[in-house]
């Protein structure tokens, strides 16, 4: 979700600029998001998922996680922030940030267990074959890859919440819908990263 994730913003253009230093704000906000990660599993756990004021807080660290996610992206792409270390642990903050949610929310019995495998399935199998195709460059982001990014988020945030009623339905609406959207673009950036290439 990121500036270095496959289905974040482009950064087909920044890649060409001198590489910067690692030390710097975005960098900091991913591993920001990453510490984040633990402690929001155990807010989402505790007391079986249960209690009200926890999930509530676990919901607070989510967006917060998430808005941390944004940030780092813009400030990496205005400032020219682009790092190895970014391009490295940015794509590995999101999958465990939303790995994490989509593990905890099953385990609470929020969401069907088949949702949970099939993203992350998709999510670590796409994340594994970016790094083996990126010698061959970057491939842009599709606005299908940020759609599914924005569904994901909006559906773990409902789920999140414990209020239920129409929340908790148009939440498990978008979770079927981001589940759709994983798969196809999925498939897309599969057939991106390994299409024949033309030679003139």
């Amino acid at each position: 979700m990121g500036p270095h994730d496959p289905d974040g913003p482009d950064v087909a253009t920044a890649a060409v600029a001198p590489q910067a230093s690692p030390w710097n704000v975005p960098n900091a906000l991913t591993v920001l998001r990453i510490l984040m990660v633990p402690l929001f599993g155990w807010l989402l756990l505790a007391h079986g998922g249960e209690d009200a004021a926890w999930r509530w807080w676990a919901t607070l660290v989510f967006v917060v996680a998430i808005a941390t996610d944004w940030v780092d992206g813009f400030l990496a792409r205005r400032d020219g922030l682009i790092t190895d270390f970014g391009k490295l642990m940015d794509p590995i903050a999101d999958k465990a940030l939303t790995g994490t949610a989509l593990v905890g929310l099953s385990l609470v019995g929020a969401l069907p267990w088949w949702i949970t495998v099939v993203i992350l399935v998709r999510e670590v199998g796409i994340t594994l074959m970016r790094f083996v195709v990126i010698r061959r460059g970057v491939i842009p982001a599709s606005k299908g890859g940020k759609l599914k990014t924005v569904l994901q988020a909006l559906a773990i945030t409902l789920l999140l919440v414990p209020v239920g009623g129409l929340l908790g339905t148009l939440g498990m609406w978008m979770a079927y819908a981001a589940v759709v959207v994983t798969v196809v673009t999925g498939v897309d950036y599969v057939w991106q990263a390994f299409r024949p290439r033309r030679t003139s």
